[in-house]
């Protein structure tokens, strides 16, 4: 236990000694507003952008370079009115839904993205707004389920490497949601930084977190376990290490908010009532294929078999001739590879910021808890729940408080069925 505090108190001495260095030791500060215009994956050059005050006082007119991409930056934060002059559009171009007024804020210090999807003139979404008004609540209950699985998936992967960890180890990571945020920016990184393309960069930034994950535990968590540190210790560690990575991000990546190079505006795809971009179909078929054969390894292959038996009796493995810390850094390893990829596909439906995994931190927890603490189809399961609550409760709820939903579904499951959906009951005391 001396020990554990004394590596605690390290790592807060190292963060504040990190805090305490000059802020403008990271990347260019940028306060404005940015956007790129794309139609059918192509730059769009010459689309004036103008940007007033919300009292309509002009700030500046800007166009749109040859990659599209267009910026103004601001003298104080504040809320701003952005305008797309539509008769600059090319004559086969048109902005999707119809408006081409943003009202975004900009705080200090940090860029704000604005998205003007663009779409050929004529495009089926824009042909589909009859049938839409004809049964509103139906149409927007298919979109919204569809967007709450696909939200789910990305849970679903982070909280699978969280409650592999957890089953083995006993640890409540708090860190895990770092590891999101690392393989996003780190595909990010061999992406735009190298001019590799998303694809191959996200595979190369799987493996590189992979890796990473590995030396986490050989390195860090498996010496504190060796010197018999125990779990609420190191889940107390895993909150410095949270904070530590955090703002490690923020130094090299900065507080703006980025896009990968690839797939940031598609024009929608419409299936049935259903409207989405070609990248979220392929997204959620690479998440539920990779969730398929990691569910086939944990109960197929020798390994998996290992890792269920360390999660249910670790000395009973270990008496069986099973290597526990073998077992336990291939969890790790696999841990981080797909909390990476997780990070990888959040990115792809959003814009990457280094907070990206601390915000949906505490929807992993609740997709892990409510499957069942340390059970891997648990966690598919909560997660797919979680997922389908918050963004179908946006249909009764504002979108502000979206995430109350499936945190009220979490505690309603939890008191009718304390070990979760898929979890085991255990005798207390």
């Amino acid at each position: 236990m001396r020990r554990a505090v004394i590596a605690f108190t390290a790592f807060l001495g190292g963060l504040v000694f990190l805090l305490a260095g000059p802020a403008h030791a990271g990347p260019a500060e940028c306060q404005g507003l940015k956007g790129t215009l794309k139609l059918q994956g192509q730059p769009v050059n010459g689309v004036k952008i103008a940007v007033t005050t919300e009292g309509g006082q002009p700030v500046k007119e800007v166009a749109t370079n040859a990659q599209g991409a267009w910026d103004v930056q601001v003298d104080k934060p504040g809320k701003y009115k952005v305008t797309l002059d539509v008769s600059s559009l090319p004559q086969n171009a048109e902005v999707r839904g119809g408006s081409n007024v943003r009202n975004l804020t900009v705080y200090e210090g940090n860029c704000s993205a604005v998205l003007f999807a663009l779409q050929p003139k004529g495009a089926p979404g824009q042909q589909q707004n009859a049938a839409a008004e004809e049964s509103p609540f139906w149409t927007q209950l298919a979109q919204l389920t569809f967007e709450g699985i696909n939200l789910g998936l990305i849970i679903a992967l982070a909280a699978l490497g969280l409650s592999l960890i957890y089953g083995t180890t006993g640890l409540t990571n708090f860190a895990h949601g770092e590891l999101v945020t690392l393989g996003a920016i780190l595909a990010y990184a061999f992406n735009v930084g190298m001019g590799l393309h998303l694809i191959p960069a996200a595979v190369i930034a799987v493996i590189v977190a992979a890796a990473l994950g590995y030396a986490q535990d050989r390195f860090f968590w498996g010496q504190l376990r060796r010197r018999g540190t125990g779990t609420i210790a190191m889940m107390i560690i895993s909150i410095g290490v949270a904070l530590f990575l955090r703002y490690v991000f923020l130094l090299f990546f900065g507080g703006q908010n980025e896009a990968f190079a690839q797939y940031t505006a598609q024009p929608g795809v419409q299936i049935g009532p259903i409207s989405a971009a070609p990248k979220n179909f392929v997204a959620m078929a690479v998440e539920l294929a990779v969730l398929i054969v990691v569910g086939v390894a944990l109960l197929r292959t020798r390994t998996g078999k290992a890792a269920r038996a360390v999660a249910d009796n670790p000395a009973l493995a270990a008496s069986s001739g099973i290597n526990v810390d073998r077992v336990i850094r291939i969890i790790w390893t696999l841990g981080g590879g797909v909390a990476a990829l997780a990070g990888v596909m959040l990115g792809l439906s959003q814009n990457l910021k280094y907070t990206m995994g601390q915000d949906i931190l505490l929807l992993i927890f609740a997709g892990v808890t409510l499957g069942g603490l340390g059970t891997a189809f648990g966690a598919l399961v909560g997660s797919i729940v979680v997922g389908l609550f918050i963004q179908v409760s946006t249909l009764w709820v504002p979108p502000e408080l979206k995430s109350v939903g499936a945190l009220a579904v979490l505690i309603i499951v939890l008191l009718v069925r304390p070990q979760g959906i898929l979890g085991r009951r255990e005798r207390i005391g």
